[in-house]
């Protein structure tokens, strides 16, 4: 077991990641490169520097406090030259604006739950919990493990969000430690899926398979963004998955927000789809038809 971990938030009283009032704790660390990832500060297991353009006010102290000549100044703009780099925080420390901020930390398995302590009178009155969610939870195994074990000690509901992309002996040593998996479903299609995300779907379909007959409580969670997968094949593949695995605690369609555009850009990430925006009550509309059509529209929350 490891007792430390990265993380780069925690955030509290969230309603959205699991049943009841939950709090989500961010780790770092993703094995995919999902083109639509709305946390893409989540990728890297490594710090990050986050530049929010708008709040700086040209004070320069990050030039002072610099030793790698990453930032300059002028009356046209604030040029943040992150080729040179090295993630030392030094001008995160001096910006008291809030232009610059630190993604990522390493915190103990008891920091966090004396965080997610705070709220136990909320998890109780509403059935929530702690959810471990990232980037990937599964990157930091150990980690993910002496957090989910320390909470169950504790009497506290576990949920942990995944992408299904680890060793399937993995999500067996950790099936008694959580109480409700919430597992994603991107592409239907094998290439389709790597060329989206980077790697295939046969191990997350394996994993998923494992767990439904392991009597997990799973929701499956499928992000859909218009155009990109949410062709009629994947609908009904989606469809498909209740008739397989009848007794899925929930099945819930994750429509597209374009907030990771922006977030991309702070980290000095090119952002794919940008031309996209956030999907329609329209369109939200047209998918609900369509499962409806398919049998399922009752069984399906969108959210």
């Amino acid at each position: 077991m490891k007792d430390t971990g990265i993380i780069f938030d925690i955030e509290r009283c969230s309603i959205y990641d699991g049943p009841g009032i939950r709090t989500t704790v961010f780790l770092k660390g993703c094995p995919l490169r999902c083109k639509w990832c709305h946390n893409p500060e989540s990728q890297s297991f490594k710090p990050e520097i986050v530049f929010y353009e708008y709040k700086c006010v040209g004070c320069k102290a990050c030039i002072v406090a610099c030793t790698h000549n990453c930032h300059s100044i002028d009356e046209k703009a604030h040029t943040y030259r992150r080729e040179n780099c090295i993630s030392c925080g030094a001008c995160v420390n001096v910006c008291s604006y809030g232009a610059l901020e630190y993604k990522g930390y390493e915190s103990s398995v008891q920091d966090i739950l004396a965080e997610v302590e705070k709220d136990r009178p909320y998890y109780e009155n509403s059935g929530g919990g702690i959810t471990i969610t990232g980037g990937e939870p599964m990157a930091q195994f150990q980690f993910t493990s002496a957090l989910l074990i320390e909470s169950k000690k504790r009497g506290i509901n576990t949920c942990i969000e995944t992408c299904g992309y680890a060793p399937t002996e993995n999500y067996g040593s950790i099936l008694p430690y959580v109480n409700i998996f919430l597992f994603d479903y991107k592409s239907s299609d094998p290439q389709k899926h790597k060329e989206l995300v980077g790697v295939s779907n046969e191990l997350i379909l394996e994993n998923l398979d494992y767990l439904y007959k392991s009597n997990a409580a799973i929701i499956v969670r499928c992000p859909l963004i218009p155009g990109v997968n949410d062709s009629e094949d994947h609908i009904e593949a989606i469809a498909n998955l209740l008739k397989k695995y009848p007794n899925l605690m929930g099945l819930e369609i994750m429509p597209y927000h374009n907030m990771g555009i922006a977030k991309s850009k702070r980290i000095g990430k090119d952002a794919f789809y940008e031309e996209l925006k956030t999907t329609s009550e329209g369109k939200k509309l047209e998918w609900a038809e369509r499962f409806k059509e398919l049998g399922c529209g009752d069984k399906i929350k969108i959210n």
